[in-house]
């Protein structure tokens, strides 16, 4: 398909949830609603059921279960994520730089939020900054400027000497780091399993929190009223089982604790939705799990208990709102995943795209 070419999509168009039109098009690499009147030097047709390109509000490019890797691994992660039409990725820590990945027109766009900032020896090897208290508003502000309006703490983690997880940051240490990453225009979000952490961050002005397992009855109204949204990352609290396994001898208290979070999980995200809290779809791929995940996500979100359209807008609309990018508005750039079903009836049908649409090029 040429620079010149003209790609026609038709039969449903979802532009919002209620917003459904018949046809579209793509001219210049960009979405346009109305006919082009110019003869193209060659006109290419879709048809099908197409929304924006999907979002992975949680992902990391560049990353693997040791730490950094080299760039053709960080290609095919993104390749990969592309394939099942995640065309835009928050990445949520990354010690890589894939800055490079910018000038590739036949990948996904990266949202980054810099490197993990961790509490020393309280995180995955390889992964984060590893600091003290007294130093974090430092590394948050150089994170922010370094991010694309994100910033990622590692909120709680498993003290050995507590054989369990705690808070990684004192109150003041957070009030202050968060206040400075607004201050720099970055939002900020960290990774928490536990419940201990969560009114502090949230009371200290934290944007978003990662997995989010340790919500309750009493912290959920407090999410809800500041607007803080989580990104459950289901797929990965699948994992928590094995881990919990895994640690059950030198850690029995913390291995119990991480069971407890699994068996609530599904309990937690309804009752945190129900509430009002904005709830968005996100993998954890590029850790210890394999990317091109996000279908797989959307459908643990409904098996949560999230209705079907609003599983999808957790990864279209919605998401795409809460990022400040756009969808399949007049003008927008062309990034649209094509399939044979209508997805609001069935989000299975996320795993087959049938063609996937980027920058206004048909990738897959």
């Amino acid at each position: 398909m040429s620079d010149h070419a003209v790609l026609h999509v038709k039969g449903r168009v979802l532009v919002g949830p209620d917003d459904v039109r018949d046809e579209l098009w793509v001219v210049g690499g960009r979405v346009t609603y109305d006919r082009p009147v110019t003869p193209a030097t060659e006109s290419v047709a879709v048809e099908g059921w197409a929304l924006p390109g999907l979002v992975d509000a949680h992902c990391h490019v560049g990353l693997d279960a040791h730490g950094p890797v080299d760039a053709d691994t960080a290609e095919k992660q993104a390749l990969t994520d592309r394939e099942i039409g995640a065309l835009l990725i928050r990445d949520a820590g990354s010690p890589s730089d894939t800055r490079w990945i910018d000038d590739r027109e036949d990948l996904p766009k990266i949202i980054r939020a810099g490197r993990h900032i961790a509490r020393t020896r309280r995180y995955i090897r390889n992964y984060a900054h590893e600091i003290e208290p007294d130093d974090l508003v430092a590394y948050v502000a150089q994170e922010a400027r370094r991010g694309d309006g994100w910033v990622k703490l590692v909120g709680d983690w498993i003290d050995r000497e507590a054989g369990d997880l705690t808070a990684c940051w004192p109150r003041d240490a957070v009030e202050a780091a968060i206040a400075e990453a607004h201050r720099l225009g970055a939002r900020v979000t960290a990774h928490c399993f536990a419940e201990d952490s969560l009114r502090d961050l949230v009371e200290a002005g934290i944007d978003c929190i990662e997995h989010a397992t340790g919500l309750t009855e009493d912290t959920i109204p407090l999410f809800a009223e500041r607007g803080v949204a989580i990104v459950p990352t289901l797929v990965n609290i699948a994992t928590f089982p094995d881990l919990a396994a895994g640690g059950e001898k030198k850690f029995p208290r913390w291995s119990a604790h991480m069971r407890r979070l699994y068996d609530r999980r599904y309990d937690t995200v309804r009752a945190a939705y129900d509430a009002g809290v904005p709830v968005f779809a996100g993998t954890d791929a590029g850790g210890s799990l394999p990317h091109g995940l996000v279908a797989a996500e959307v459908a643990e979100l409904t098996r949560a208990g999230i209705p079907p359209v609003a599983a999808l807008s957790a990864t279209t609309w919605g998401a795409r709102d809460w990022l400040g990018r756009p969808g399949l508005t007049e003008g927008a750039p062309a990034d649209l995943v094509v399939y044979e079903a209508d997805p609001r009836q069935d989000v299975r049908v996320l795993a087959a795209p049938r063609r996937v649409v980027l920058r206004g090029r048909v990738v897959g």
